[in-house]
């Protein structure tokens, strides 16, 4: 494993917008990249681990434009959404932050020890726990918050009715982020949780470019 830095929040390199939330991570064990967090914009893609036949069209009509456009994609490395999210920035030289709930030493899932090598080495992995540390079921909903904390907004592919996804969502309204959802067959579970979303007040988007037009709105606010 490549040689990992150790950020606190009152270094520098630690990103400003994370200051803003609560329960901010004291510490972050990041690999890879570090100018990523001085980068914009960053906005996380999420969603089910158990995506449809159509999840992989769904990004790359919707995520793959801004990739293309120096987006940074910021996800949580799980299986599904997460992974088809951080491949397909990798697969196009684009950037991606994983945001992991192990140290750097226990990788999970471990179907997923490539991608994490890939993003090492062409992006950025995050960890508010130290590289020895073991998955915990609990550790997912906490780098969550991280997740979306990131990122100017939160993105959902796909979500069933009880998704984990919706933690996620969840923490990014608490922290005052944009949150978007992709509108789906009202026949198929994996849009249940988007329709949910949207008529709880989520921004429905129909194209790219209506995550594009909001952060060129926020801009100038925005803090790194």
């Amino acid at each position: 494993m490549k040689t990992f830095d150790i950020i606190t929040a009152v270094d520098g390199i630690y990103p400003s917008v994370l200051k803003t939330i609560k329960d901010k991570p004291l510490v972050l064990y990041a690999l890879g990249n570090l100018h990523l967090l001085k980068e914009n914009p960053l906005l996380s893609v999420i969603g089910t681990r158990r995506p449809s036949h159509e999840a992989m069209l769904k990004l790359k009509k919707y995520v793959l434009p801004l990739i293309q456009k120096d987006w940074i994609i910021v996800s949580g490395l799980a299986k599904g959404i997460d992974s088809y999210a951080h491949q397909m920035a990798i697969n196009n030289n684009g950037k991606t932050i994983a945001v992991i709930g192990s140290g750097f030493s226990h990788v999970y899932p471990r179907q997923n020890i490539q991608l994490f090598h890939q993003i090492a080495a062409k992006g950025l992995l995050l960890s508010e726990y130290p590289p020895d540390t073991p998955p915990e079921r609990f550790h997912f909903p906490e780098r969550n918050r991280i997740i979306s904390g990131l990122s100017f907004g939160t993105f959902v592919i796909e979500a069933t009715e009880k998704s984990g996804t919706l933690i996620t969502v969840d923490q990014a309204l608490d922290q005052g982020r944009e949150v978007y959802a992709l509108p789906g067959s009202p026949l198929s579970p994996h849009s249940t949780g988007c329709h949910q979303m949207i008529q709880d007040g989520s921004k429905l988007v129909q194209e790219p470019e209506d995550i594009l037009e909001d952060w060129e709105r926020m801009e100038p606010n925005w803090v790194i």
